[in-house]
């Protein structure tokens, strides 16, 4: 029942703030209720304290005794959601297929997949010394078995 109410609450929350999306749920047997949220702009502060209270404000801690962590989702976190690429256009990606693992930049995304582009360094068709080629892939969502941003210095 506990648990119900508390998704019930954020689901709530969640409709209210359609920017705002679920990345994980987690409610242990000592009500520990832990929260991962992203939005399409990506969370600050504010977006976490409003979930907390929409659910927080809702619950009777008379009834239950339970502690509440709303949390975004870290920058090093890896991509669960499709909604999760579409902030990420730009960045640097590490997409992992069956079959390779792909270092490029998010160039496009769309209903089926991701496109990514990244440059090497290629042997010249004639003659010596090597060349700078530009590759691209498209990758289908169901093909990618992880995918994080890759934050360089």
């Amino acid at each position: 029942m506990f648990k119900t109410t508390v998704k019930d609450l954020l689901n709530k929350a969640l409709d209210e703030r359609t920017d705002l999306f679920l990345i994980e749920i987690s409610i242990s047997e000592d009500n520990k209720i832990k929260i991962i949220i992203d939005g399409d702009k990506g969370v600050n502060v504010d977006d976490c304290i409003f979930v907390s209270r929409a659910i927080e404000h809702n619950l009777d801690r008379e009834d239950v005794d339970f502690a509440l962590e709303v949390a975004s989702a870290g920058a090093t976190a890896p991509i669960v959601n499709k909604r999760q690429y579409n902030k990420n256009i730009g960045r640097n990606l590490e997409v992992k297929t069956v079959t390779e693992t792909i270092e490029g930049v998010l160039k496009e995304i769309s209903e089926e997949g991701v496109s990514l582009e990244w440059k090497v360094r290629e042997p010249k068709p004639v003659g010596k010394g090597k060349v700078t080629v530009k590759k691209q892939a498209t990758i289908a969502y169901d093909d990618i078995v992880a995918a994080k941003v890759l934050i360089k210095f």
